[in-house]
């Protein structure tokens, strides 16, 4: 059985700043059925402009005849607080105003969207959540989750992600804000405002996602006289109206600043004492080629989460190989998934081709 819901909280939602957000609606999709036990929930966090429906956007990894299934397991995916797929964003309307927030949307962090899924599975009536998974921002949203909640989470997947975004994330994530502010209309208070600029910003996101080799084997010319309209151009251009066409300036604006805020361990003495906190049984999975989350970075996770698993990758798509390489994925995590349980050791390193 398939459920396409939203959950309405009843209560002002305090946000890590200290402000609260009233009328907090959560959408989130549901798959399968929750068994007796409770125990076959699979909780998916999806990435910074997906949406809560997992079985659309990562294909071969979720769906009715993948490693994740209906059949089988309980799937739950959230939609993101400020993520205009059906929850509370920038273009929900304040009720104190009874106009759209816009920019007076309060700030939130990667902490925020973990409170979020607790408040949700609270909902659900789940009491332990068996796999919880979820890349790059996804990522950040489940280890803060396994953090803040050690008990409930059994099993935690954590691919091409972090435990503290860094400097080099953020100047990505800036300089695409200032192409979005760039473009005036996003200050006319306008659901459509900084269309153009967001397209910018998805051009410069994509150099992060894909890599120097992506490019040279999918957009290289073959034409040597040809001194305009290159491929590459066009595909930037194809990629940015494709976001604009399905997302917006102010969600985008929101999420890649939360992004920036994802730190594990802010009040917590230090991002190693906060790593220690987690115990689910953890998969943590790299990109070697991963521009924008280097492969360090999952190094870092795996030598600091207790009876942690670490395998690494190398996808011709980069970092957005986690959502496209689902055939090594299902392999490696699949392999998890039934192993894990039985499996003593602290670390285990694994490269894959």
């Amino acid at each position: 059985m398939n459920t396409e819901a939203i959950y309405k909280h009843k209560k002002p939602f305090l946000l890590e700043s200290g402000q609260k957000l009233k009328d907090l609606e959560i959408a989130y999709h549901t798959y399968g059925t929750l068994n007796a036990k409770k125990n076959n929930v699979i909780w998916v966090c999806h990435a910074l402009t997906a949406n809560s429906d997992v079985f659309d956007w990562w294909k071969g990894l979720f769906g009715d005849n993948c490693l994740f299934n209906p059949k089988e397991h309980f799937i739950v995916c959230a939609n993101v607080i400020g993520s205009h797929y059906g929850s509370t964003s920038p273009l929900s309307l304040n009720s104190a105003t009874g106009l759209p927030y816009f920019l007076s949307f309060p700030d939130f962090t990667v902490r925020d969207l973990a409170a979020a899924h607790k408040l949700l599975a609270d909902h659900l009536g789940l009491p332990q959540i068996g796999l919880l998974i979820g890349g790059s921002l996804g990522g950040q949203q489940a280890m803060e989750w396994a953090i803040l909640e050690p008990q409930r989470i059994r099993k935690l997947v954590l691919i091409a992600t972090n435990a503290q975004h860094s400097a080099w994330g953020i100047a990505f994530n800036e300089s695409q804000r200032l192409a979005i502010t760039a473009d005036r209309t996003f200050y006319a208070q306008s659901p459509d405002g900084g269309k153009m600029g967001l397209k910018v910003a998805r051009s410069f996101a994509l150099l992060s996602y894909r890599t120097y080799g992506t490019y040279a084997t999918t957009q290289m010319e073959v034409n040597p006289d040809k001194l305009s309209d290159f491929k590459a151009s066009s595909y930037q251009n194809y990629q940015g109206e494709k976001l604009v066409n399905r997302f917006n300036a102010y969600s985008y604006w929101y999420l890649t600043k939360a992004m920036d805020s994802h730190h594990v361990g802010r009040k917590r003495n230090s991002v190693e004492e906060a790593l220690k906190l987690i115990q689910a049984k953890t998969l943590v999975i790299g990109i070697k080629n991963d521009v924008l989350f280097p492969i360090e970075e999952q190094q870092f996770l795996a030598n600091h989460i207790p009876s942690a698993r670490f395998t690494e990758l190398n996808s011709f798509y980069g970092h957005d190989g986690f959502l496209i390489e689902t055939e090594i994925l299902t392999q490696e995590i699949g392999s998890f998934f039934r192993t894990a349980d039985s499996d003593n050791s602290v670390i285990s390193l694994h490269k894959i081709a």
